[in-house]
């Protein structure tokens, strides 16, 4: 993973009056020393009768709805900027607004995506085309959901691994994960641990004392791996979680039990029938969990965004009669 030189945040309502992804975002990119944008995507239809409406008339109305929102990002912008100075704000006519962000991250370079986590319980994600849930999908760049309004103090980093590399997860996702629970630890001066979910083996095994020699053997093997993937780091055996079962119940459970702030996870993104099957441990992690989720990708993940903005979202009304 990239050093955090640059952070966008991307504003859902720049008139709300909490705005945790900001302030978190403001947060981090004091801590890091890293440049801030904030962010809003103009990705609602924009309705017209088609009559009278000319090119003109109609560039201007986005014109002046777009100075309206920049204006409000402004006022936020002047806030940041007493905690941080080097702040931008940016809006664009694009949509849908999970695209319009990571386009934004895209052209700006970015190394850290910051956004609210959708509220309210999600079925069938990929469906409803909830922003956050796709941001997880489509953004190479790494991707903070806030859950919680409550600012980072001393927060505990919980870093989810997968030395094993089930479903054929890219071997060096473990690093970028270390890598960036590691750098938002030493930013903002948190406590870091590490928790791996290995599979129960004791499947097909008669005796009781042969399902307890191959379990023993797993979670041996679980502990070296967990080692090996945090050998450049001084995290010690109190911060070394290696535990049974899946992935997402025992991140889960970790991180409340040590009353995490943030947990670090890694995404590969899938389609079709083979996402239905394997499932993705951050995705299934975005309900439960009690904090906020940082997620990165492989570093070689090239995202399938295209790169052109899309422009206002023309609707014409056909009227009556």
């Amino acid at each position: 993973m990239r050093a955090i030189r640059r952070i966008l945040v991307a504003v859902k309502d720049p008139g709300a009056r909490s705005l945790p992804a900001v302030n978190k975002g403001i947060q981090l990119a004091r801590a890091l020393g890293a440049e801030l944008e904030l962010f809003h995507a103009l990705d609602s239809p924009y309705y017209t009768d088609m009559l009278g409406v000319t090119s003109e008339r109609t560039q201007r109305t986005e014109c002046d709805e777009r100075s309206e929102y920049l204006q409000r990002l402004e006022r936020v912008a002047a806030r940041a900027r007493l905690h941080t100075r080097r702040v931008s704000v940016a809006v664009e006519w694009d949509y849908p607004a999970y695209e319009a962000i990571v386009r934004r991250s895209l052209r700006i370079g970015a190394d850290l995506i910051v956004a609210e986590c959708h509220a309210g319980r999600r079925i069938a994600p990929g469906l409803l085309r909830l922003s956050d849930w796709e941001l997880l999908r489509l953004s190479a760049v790494p991707v903070l959901l806030v859950k919680r309004t409550r600012p980072y103090h001393r927060p505990t980093i919980l870093m989810a691994l997968d030395p094993s590399h089930a479903f054929a997860k890219p071997a060096r996702l473990d690093g970028e994960i270390v890598q960036a629970g590691s750098a938002v630890s030493a930013g903002l001066r948190g406590r870091i641990h590490a928790v791996h979910a290995y599979p129960t083996a004791t499947a097909g095994l008669v005796t009781a004392a042969a399902a307890a020699r191959a379990q023993g053997a797993a979670a041996a093997n679980a502990r070296t791996g967990l080692d090996q993937a945090l050998r450049s780091t001084n995290i010690g055996p109190a911060g070394r979680h290696v535990v049974a079962g899946d992935p997402a119940f025992v991140v889960r459970e970790a991180a409340r039990r040590l009353s995490a702030d943030i947990v670090v996870a890694g995404a590969v993104s899938r389609s079709g029938l083979k996402r239905a099957f394997i499932g993705n441990t951050a995705e299934r992690l975005l309900d439960s969990l009690p904090c906020d989720l940082l997620v990165v990708k492989p570093a070689e993940f090239s995202s399938p965004v295209p790169r052109t903005v899309r422009g206002a979202r023309l609707v014409a009304v056909q009227p009556l009669g």
